[in-house]
């Protein structure tokens, strides 16, 4: 557990934020009092879901308590960016972090990295059975062997990535042709990814950290590891959780408090080690065994533009992938 007191140096008289976070409770509530027992900042923190969150704060408009949104995806922030609701992150900050993973406009900034990831049954599979593009999983060899989880905004985003870099007709193809490969739908990555474990498909389309999640939970005999495509390939995407600070926050101070500290080492150190997700610092390495960020070749894509994801429903809904 997160326990080391982050050196930011900026110490504090006291002051309140209240945050907004999509991010799940068990996964960062650690860190966030870690926060508030540091600086003495008190924290209000409402936790929901990413989506639902970012239409709450549009729904509250200049009434929002929110100052900080502590987002799960980059789309949701770029929601808010088009809605001009998010101010300014200073520039020291975002220095910290690769240009691809901030805003272009330095209106949010990513705190941790979340790569797309095929996991698969080391029992059934190998790497070299795996194709090295997400597309070629319409190939009849792979009929009633995959999972998916269509419901969860990480495909959902994974899927607008899909629009963004090979157009409409393309996505609609790919959907089209992995139904009729009878893929399996689960109600989230985890089940998937346990859903592979035990055999019942041979591969599974997710987020890197839950198949780490799992190895640590059941240990390293747990026959499901991930492959990650290349090449700029869609399936390759590499999605952020970030934070964005609201129009509506009125206390700058703090609110730049609790980015320095988001993007401290410690806290940095504390998603390596206890979400298993990527650091975005210099300085700071991943989990041990997870192939580190830069060696990664995910799209160029800014990840702003995963906010559209309209057009993606209304095509998961055309083709059947969703009701």
């Amino acid at each position: 557990m997160f326990a080391a007191a982050v050196a930011s140096g900026c110490g504090s008289d006291g002051g309140s934020l209240t945050i907004y976070s999509g991010r799940t409770q068990s996964l960062v509530e650690p860190l966030l009092e870690q926060f508030s027992a540091d600086t003495a900042i008190e924290i209000r923190v409402r936790y929901g879901d990413t989506a639902e969150l970012a239409a709450t704060i549009l729904e509250e408009g200049d009434n929002s308590p929110a100052d900080v949104f502590f987002a799960q995806d980059a789309g949701a922030l770029g929601s808010l960016v088009v809605e001009d609701r998010l101010t300014a992150i200073p520039t020291p900050y975002l220095g910290r972090v690769p240009e691809a993973f901030r805003s272009p406009d330095g209106l949010w900034v990513g705190l941790s990295g979340r790569a797309r990831t095929v996991a698969y049954n080391t029992d059934a599979v190998s790497e070299a059975d795996l194709p090295a593009s997400i597309l070629d999983f319409t190939d009849a060899k792979w009929k009633g062997r995959i999972g998916w989880a269509p419901t969860n905004g990480s495909f959902q985003a994974f899927v607008t990535g899909l629009l963004l870099l090979e157009g409409e007709d393309t996505a609609r193809e790919w959907l089209e042709g992995m139904k009729a490969n009878d893929p399996t739908d689960y109600p989230s990555n985890d089940a998937v990814v346990d859903a592979v474990g035990n055999g019942e498909v041979d591969v599974g389309f997710v987020n890197h950290y839950y198949v780490l999640r799992f190895i640590d939970e059941r240990g390293e005999d747990f026959p499901v590891r991930n492959y990650y495509l290349g090449g700029g390939d869609a399936g390759s995407l590499v999605n952020v959780a970030g934070l964005g600070v609201l129009d509506t926050a009125d206390n700058q101070s703090d609110v730049e408090k609790f980015i320095d500290y988001m993007l401290s080492p410690a806290a940095q150190q504390y998603f390596a080690d206890e979400t298993f997700e990527y650091p975005l610092i210099e300085g700071v390495e991943a989990t041990a065994g997870l192939t580190p960020l830069g060696e990664l070749e995910p799209p160029n894509i800014d990840l702003s533009d995963l906010a559209d994801l309209r057009g993606t429903l209304d095509l998961l809904r055309e083709t059947g992938v969703l009701p």
